[in-house]
């Protein structure tokens, strides 16, 4: 006997989900979806890419956010936290969802064995849509090699970044020195 396919939820129901949990969750086609903790690497590459983007945007119109900051999606009805956004600018808000952002200027996902499907294909499937990105970033976890998609005139071009080269996100004139954002003081 088969389960029955469960309840699509509103945005509205989303929202109010939201408001009282503790958790994070996506929306995605009508489920919200739980967001779980990442590991201390995933954790360590976040912090250090919100405050080496945050030295580089210093005295610029642009402002890094962390993973808090919910990102709505309004072609595709979907909302995510990734896991730092860069917002040139004032933040502006959904319509339908007063506490999310829907002008990001760069979204930063760190790749994990569990999230990296779905950065490379669902999210990616979804944050072109939004009119204000100019560069989708992917973070390796496992090592030290940055992704970057930069929206331009002809479509999105596809440029990495290794060891001893430095990430350049040319939408908000930033340059992130790749051993930097590997670096660790921890030494592990």
């Amino acid at each position: 006997m088969s389960e029955p396919a469960a309840r699509q939820l509103t945005y509205a129901e989303y929202r109010a989900l939201e408001e009282a949990s503790d958790a994070k969750h996506e929306f995605v086609d009508g489920e919200a979806r739980a967001v779980s903790g990442g590991t201390p690497e995933h954790a360590r590459l976040q912090a250090r890419m919100t405050t080496l983007l945050s030295l580089a945007l210093a005295n610029k119109p642009c402002e890094p956010f962390s993973s808090e900051l919910r990102v709505h999606i309004a072609a595709t009805r979907r909302s995510a936290y990734p896991d730092v956004t860069v917002i040139c600018a004032q933040v502006e808000h959904a319509d339908a969802d007063p506490r999310a952002a829907t002008n990001p200027t760069v979204i930063v996902e760190v790749l994990s064995p569990n999230t990296e499907a779905d950065g490379r294909g669902e999210k990616w499937a979804h944050y072109p849509t939004i009119p204000s990105l100019r560069h989708y970033v992917l973070v390796s976890q496992h090592r030290p090699r940055v992704e970057v998609y930069t929206r331009t005139d002809l479509g999105w071009h596809y440029a990495e970044a290794l060891p001893g080269s430095t990430l350049t996100l040319s939408a908000i004139d930033a340059a992130i020195p790749l051993d930097e954002l590997y670096a660790s003081r921890l030494g592990g």
